[in-house]
């Protein structure tokens, strides 16, 4: 295959701890510009990986016809600008999750892809998870029988990002716990159930524990440190029940939450067996036969889903392959979630 020319823009740490070395593990790939609005950073990772040139206006890459394709790793306000930008110049995108802030955001670049009719994928990178893709396989072979309920959980102790900072402010980054754990596991259930039509959608968002920033008790900040004169007015808890032309779903996730334990798994419930997947991690499948009940825990050689998201992404470019990151599938989790929060402030069921 071809050489394909890369830019990334926004050098932070999703772009250095999964874009940038998946695209150097990748003998067709050359990354040619490193783009942030702190140009100390983009030169960082020129120095770091000993390639490209360091830039802090995105729109040089896009004027220079050599570059293929763009990642963008920036915060969420600017996903949707981008990546239209990005389209309108010819690039194709491999765009982080989530597509954007909002449902109405995610749809203009939809538009834009279809207009330009190059690839947006979304960086909902568990599509491309060994042991997602084999529950799948299992769901789809009947394996579970019915799927007809799957739950989720993503909960968590004390886990507030940044408080303060981009990840706790909604102009920013569109919402809290929700937008940014709960869209990984809700993509999950869509991926493996078949991506099914949302019928009806209610749920309730919480600005709770993180709301009084100077009396959050924590053990440790991701995303850190806190910054007590910004903004806290996103979810840190969300509950949410969504039917559809498949099975239902129920959630609850939580980035802190008075209960020191954290659960973070999905049960698809079947009527012939069951699986409980940990995220990030093995499953287990419950069933029974001949009178006895069975638990099984499959073992598999685990991939990078990274390396598999990349390397899939510059693949589809040459061949037209629509992958299951696809702008037009993973749009159903950018309506989905919007619900959840149009059904909270409403205080009443969303339908389609």
């Amino acid at each position: 295959m071809e050489t394909i020319k890369v830019a990334i823009i926004g050098c932070g740490t999703i772009a250095n701890s999964a874009h940038i070395k998946a695209y150097m593990a990748n003998p067709n790939a050359e990354i040619k510009y490193f783009c942030d609005i702190r140009k100390e950073r983009a030169e960082k990772a020129v120095s770091d990986y000993q390639c490209g040139e360091a830039i802090e206006d995105y729109h040089i890459a896009l004027e220079d016809p050599e570059i293929e394709a763009v990642s963008i790793c920036t915060p969420n306000n600017v996903h949707a600008s981008i990546a239209i930008d990005c389209l309108s110049a010819g690039k194709n995108v491999l765009c982080e999750k989530p597509a954007a802030r909002t449902y109405a955001e995610a749809l203009e670049m939809q538009k834009a892809q279809r207009q330009s009719r190059k690839v947006l994928n979304i960086g909902v990178v568990n599509r491309f998870n060994t042991g997602v893709n084999i529950i799948r396989k299992m769901i789809e072979s009947g394996e579970l029988g019915e799927l007809y309920h799957v739950y989720v959980s993503f909960r968590s102790h004390r886990s507030i990002p940044g408080l303060g900072g981009a990840f706790t402010t909604k102009s920013i980054a569109g919402g809290g716990a929700l937008i940014d754990w709960g869209v990984h596991f809700l993509d999950i259930v869509m991926y493996c159930s078949g991506d099914p039509q949302p019928l009806t959608v209610t749920g309730q968002a919480y600005c709770k524990l993180g709301k009084n920033m100077a009396n959050y008790a924590y053990m440790n900040m991701w995303a850190g440190p806190p910054n007590y004169e910004g903004t806290y007015d996103v979810d840190d808890f969300v509950t949410a029940m969504i039917r559809t032309e498949g099975p239902s779903i129920t959630l609850n996730g939580a980035w802190a939450q008075n209960i020191g334990i954290d659960e973070m798994y999905i049960d698809f419930l079947g009527d012939k067996a069951g699986i409980r997947l940990q995220y990030g991690a093995d499953f287990k499948l419950y069933s029974a036969q001949n009178g006895a009940l069975l638990e099984t825990i499959p073992k598999f050689r685990m991939e990078d889903m990274f390396q598999n998201e990349i390397d899939g992404f510059l693949t589809c470019i040459r061949t037209g392959e629509k992958l299951p990151s696809h702008i037009d599938t993973v749009i159903l989790s950018s309506k989905i979630i919007q619900a959840i929060y149009d059904s909270s402030d409403k205080r009443a069921e969303v339908s389609f």
